[in-house]
């Protein structure tokens, strides 16, 4: 079709076309693999944050059969391409973005109907999710830089660990969580935040998508500004246990940039997607960063350090 330009994507198995019909852009999400999560879950979701009043991708068409849907366009103006430039107040930005998290925060009702007038409800993120993405360590970046016996050895030792850290948690599964909530999947639509990506979400832990903001791996940010946005949360939170928040806050960042240096490696080995291997030392600097904030990480620290060096980091 003469109309229809791609546009860059993402990690996913995802294809993504801009199409113009005179005034209306829209954008076309083609997906064959995992397409019941890549359309009609993304779908769902999407409908549920605008039900909430909270901005994402209105659909205009589908033709599951044939692979697509077609939505809103929010343009190109991500919140990442923002804070890039100089001239922004980088703080100003994330105050309107916790703002936004705490709308999704409060969103009380799990279910929603997708456009093949089905139900879908939110699964729960449960103790048994979080061990599983954090293997992804083992699985790939693990088992390409150390030799068999060892890796043998500390997948044993390192899966281990992860169960523990994972029943150290104390916040309840109780909120929604976009589970990829940072500033690439943050977009600028006509002077209000639009997000995208949501396909993922489920019922969480509410520290997980601040940790996926401020220690995200795709923006480099000072440790003074990782603070204030984390004091700007705190300080927006009435009810919270700062002590449990914090711990959980620590142990999910953690895991989560675990599981990102394993999807990374995973997609260069797997999917020929060499550009994510750049960002994975800066996912080890923000695990370095937390591991020395409570002695719960000793163990892993300690493991950790015997099996990857700097070098290798």
């Amino acid at each position: 079709m003469k109309n229809l330009k791609k546009i860059k994507g993402d990690a996913s198995f995802r294809q993504f076309y801009r199409k113009k019909n005179k005034d209306l852009s829209s954008i076309i999400v083609f997906a064959k693999k995992d397409k019941l999560k890549n359309l009609i879950i993304y779908d769902s979701i999407n409908r549920l944050l605008n039900q909430n009043k909270i901005l994402a991708p209105i659909l205009y068409n589908e033709n599951y059969k044939k692979n697509y849907i077609e939505i809103q366009d929010f343009g190109d103006e991500t919140i990442f391409k923002i804070l890039k430039k100089k001239k922004y107040n980088k703080y100003n930005i994330f105050k309107k973005i916790i703002e936004i998290l705490n709308q999704i925060q409060l969103i009380k009702s799990t279910k929603t109907k997708n456009f093949k007038q089905k139900e879908y409800k939110l699964p729960k993120y449960d103790m048994e999710i979080l061990v599983k993405e954090a293997n992804l360590f083992c699985d790939w970046y693990a088992k390409k830089e150390l030799n068999k016996k060892d890796v043998k050895i500390f997948i044993i030792k390192f899966k281990a660990i992860v169960k523990k850290l994972t029943l150290e948690l104390k916040l309840k599964n109780n909120v929604f969580v976009h589970r990829d909530f940072h500033v690439s999947n943050l977009m600028l639509v006509n002077n209000q935040i639009g997000l995208i990506d949501s396909q993922d979400a489920l019922i969480g832990n509410r520290a997980y998508d601040l940790a996926s903001l401020i220690d995200d791996v795709r923006l480099k940010t000072p440790k003074l500004l990782k603070k204030r946005i984390y004091n700007l949360y705190i300080n927006s939170q009435k009810k919270l246990n700062k002590n449990k928040f914090k711990n959980d806050f620590e142990i999910l960042s953690i895991l989560r940039n675990l599981k990102i240096i394993g999807i990374f490696t995973r997609l260069a080995i797997r999917d020929n997607k060499k550009n994510y291997l750049r960002l994975i030392p800066y996912a080890w600097e923000l695990i370095n960063l937390r591991i020395n904030e409570n002695k719960i990480f000793n163990d892993l620290k300690y493991l950790l350090t015997q099996n990857f060096n700097k070098k290798i980091r």
